[in-house]
């Protein structure tokens, strides 16, 4: 509800937006702000609005709000936001920051570009891998300085579901049997994951997030991908385990048909994090988030003309099959991909995972980062000589299947990511899957040695530091029999995945 007049504050705006000076000028309103854009700043004005979960209701309120928004985003993207400036009534005319009554705020930023938003550059085709790396680790910093909030991890997602059930009820687009039936497979689902929960609540993993962490609030600065326009109208709303927040973008992605980067995103903010613990809840949350996406965009359809209804509709109803498929339990498997340096084991362990379960797909553990994470060092970062002895090399290989073994027994799925020539570590992988009672299929991954050496020595860095040297040394050991299924990788990347996804039936 709007409670107070800003027409003039507006019309103020949207004069100091127009000047000559201020070329390419633009607004852009939302049912809480309204934004002007102008050559090379942005102005954030609160609506005077008093609603359920927001407050803008006087202008010292706003301001305060509006410090507040400053405050929280200048977390993630310190080199967006600037500033707040206080909007002055000095007799009859308004000023920025001026002597006299206080009238209204706004939140100034550095404008960036439209098109620079990865929804837009989502819709262009020009989201890339690169950039979903560099986001994974800006979050997993994120997370790690954002403040801890000591709640019932159970009350906390049921104080979600409480939400989305009046929310499913407001629009009049689902049933009332549809609303039973999401609202209790979603019960019965946070009763199977309550000692999860509970355990990470208690540990610390419920914090002050972002909490709208989707596609439309990220965007391309200064050459990295920087988190914006946070939740700071409602701490409640974005007081969540972690993994709830970053599950949005994972949704989205997957809601998307971008399934790879919802992968790789969830995957690195992991190798990056200490929250794999909690991995057995991203289909549960991904669906939780997908059906917040289902019920406001079913009561936004009740105000829009006919055409926008019916495409709102569809889309609720789009995410709403989403969260219901997530919800349906399935049987972890255990994947291992080998073969030598060069071979293309990341490659295709990138690609097969998202194939592998329930969103965001199978677990990779690799090699690679998780020897980098046992030295405590960025997955880029080189290690001596000394981090790639046998006996290292042999605790690697049990963390992966201890890792393994524990994300199995929670009816996860895993693709491991490792040389595996030697015969006893092809063993203890294979064993971890027959303890599981899961299935296990082995891949070998095998090319002739100049192109190994050639893929190896031109490559771009990533986390293997594997070189020539170690190729030889592999090329020269006993790999003993070998029983897994083994594909010729000299041809294309498709290929070689048309393959691999034949024998894995994926």
């Amino acid at each position: 509800m709007i409670v107070e007049d800003q027409s003039d504050v507006i019309a103020w705006l949207a004069r100091q937006s127009t000047q000559p000076n201020a070329p390419d000028t633009k607004r852009i309103e939302t049912h809480i702000s309204e934004v002007f854009l102008t050559g090379d700043r942005a102005y954030k004005l609160k609506r005077a609005v008093k609603l359920p979960y927001a407050d803008f209701s006087t202008p010292q309120i706003r301001l305060r709000a509006c410090e507040k928004e400053l405050a929280l985003n200048a977390a993630t993207s310190p080199e967006i936001y600037i500033r707040v400036r206080r909007i002055t009534r000095d007799g009859t005319e308004l000023a920025f920051d001026g002597s006299g009554e206080l009238v209204d705020s706004v939140v100034e930023m550095h404008r960036f570009k439209q098109e620079r938003i990865l929804d837009q550059m989502a819709l262009d085709g020009q989201l890339t891998s690169e950039i979903m790396s560099v986001l994974a680790r800006e979050i997993a910093v994120s997370h790690a300085n954002a403040l801890v909030v000591q709640q019932d991890g159970v009350a906390n997602i049921e104080n979600i579901l409480d939400i989305n059930r009046a929310g499913f009820g407001q629009s009049g687009v689902f049933s009332e049997t549809e609303i039973e039936h999401i609202d209790q497979k979603f019960r019965a689902g946070l009763q199977n994951l309550a000692p999860i929960v509970t355990r990470r609540a208690n540990r610390g993993c419920i914090k002050r997030c972002h909490g709208d962490m989707h596609l439309r609030n990220i965007c391309m600065f200064n050459g990295r991908p920087q988190l914006f326009d946070c939740i700071d109208f409602n701490d409640e709303l974005a007081t969540v385990d972690v993994l709830y927040d970053i599950a949005f973008l994972a949704m989205d992605l997957w809601h998307r048909d971008m399934r790879d980067f919802a992968s790789l995103v969830v995957n690195q903010y992991l190798d990056r994090s200490d929250e794999e613990d909690g991995y057995p809840c991203f289909p549960y949350f991904i669906a939780l988030r997908a059906a917040v996406r289902a019920h406001v965009l079913a009561t936004q359809a009740q105000d829009a003309t006919s055409d926008e209804a019916a495409e709102k509709i569809r889309e609720a109803r789009s995410y709403h099959d989403l969260a219901l498929s997530l919800l349906e339990p399935q049987q972890g498997r255990l994947i291992a991909i080998g073969g030598l340096s060069g071979s293309g084991k990341s490659t295709v362990a990138t690609i097969i995972a998202p194939l592998v379960g329930p969103a965001p797909g199978a677990r990779m553990i690799e090699s690679d980062r998780t020897r980098k994470a046992m030295f405590n060092v960025e997955p880029e970062s080189c290690l001596p000589e000394s981090a790639y002895t046998p006996e290292v090399s042999d605790k690697v290989y049990g963390m992966m299947s201890a890792r393994a073994a524990d994300l199995l027994a929670t009816g996860c799925s895993v693709v491991a990511d490792a040389v595996f020539d030697v015969p006893d570590r092809r063993r203890i992988i294979e064993d971890t899957a027959t303890r599981a009672t899961v299935p296990f299929d082995g891949i070998w991954l095998q090319a002739d040695p100049d192109i190994l050496r050639h893929r190896v020595e031109t490559r771009p860095k990533t986390a293997s530091d594997a070189t020539g040297k170690v190729l030889r040394m592999q090329l020269s050991r006993d790999r003993g029999s070998m029983s897994w299924k083994k594909i010729t990788t000299a041809g294309s990347v498709e290929n070689t995945i048309s393959e691999t996804r034949r024998l894995l039936g994926v």
